[in-house]
């Protein structure tokens, strides 16, 4: 996706060769117009999958989802992080270790939110481990409903995550792949006008 990879070349911020820093557009300040387009781009790469329902973790899933979810016309269900005096019975559960902060979270969903005949879209910011993902679809799993595909903001393609996903027969369409931040320099896969780079 053309419009959010010169987004990341332009406001990106390489912090290591394994963290990327796109906290301007996407995961603290948010960028609605490029919301508005990420999720009009998801909603076509999964069109006529018949997607009942979008399912994300908080917070920075959250956006680029619910634009999915009124493209598509359908209801946008966030796991929750934190435990909530309001959502306490009949809960998925799931386990999820989160790489760039470094710890495990136990993330829910009430079971009122998923049925058996759901077929649905997990959207997230960002893929490299893939234990988000993973995590989301597992309550998919329980809630006995179907996972219709996987869509990511942006893919750490040397990271382990999109690999697993795969392997495990999910459909995964990822809007920017980036291949490499070594040496601070941003290197994407499957850019519409061939790869790029650029220094940040």
């Amino acid at each position: 996706m053309e419009q959010l990879i010169e987004k990341i070349k332009n406001e990106g911020s390489v912090l290591s060769s394994s963290v990327l820093k796109v906290d301007t557009f996407l995961n603290h300040q948010i960028d609605p117009q490029l919301m508005l387009a990420i999720g009009k781009e998801f909603a076509k790469r999964f069109d006529g999958c018949g997607i009942t329902r979008i399912l994300t973790i908080e917070s920075s899933g959250i956006a680029p989802a619910v634009m999915a979810g009124m493209h598509l016309n359908v209801p946008v269900v966030f796991a929750r992080k934190r435990k909530s005096l309001t959502l306490v019975n009949d809960l998925l559960t799931a386990s999820v270790y989160s790489f760039t902060k470094q710890e495990t979270s136990e993330i829910s969903v009430s079971n009122k939110y998923l049925s058996e005949n759901d077929k649905v879209l997990i959207i997230d910011d960002f893929l490299a481990n893939g234990q988000a993902a993973i995590g989301l679809a597992e309550i998919v799993c329980q809630a006995k409903a179907s996972v219709s595909g996987i869509g990511i903001v942006i893919e750490k393609g040397f990271q382990e995550g999109g690999s697993i996903l795969r392997e495990r027969g999910y459909r995964v369409e990822s809007l920017a792949i980036i291949n490499s931040l070594e040496n601070g320099i941003i290197q994407f896969d499957q850019s519409p006008v061939g790869k790029a780079e650029i220094t940040r």
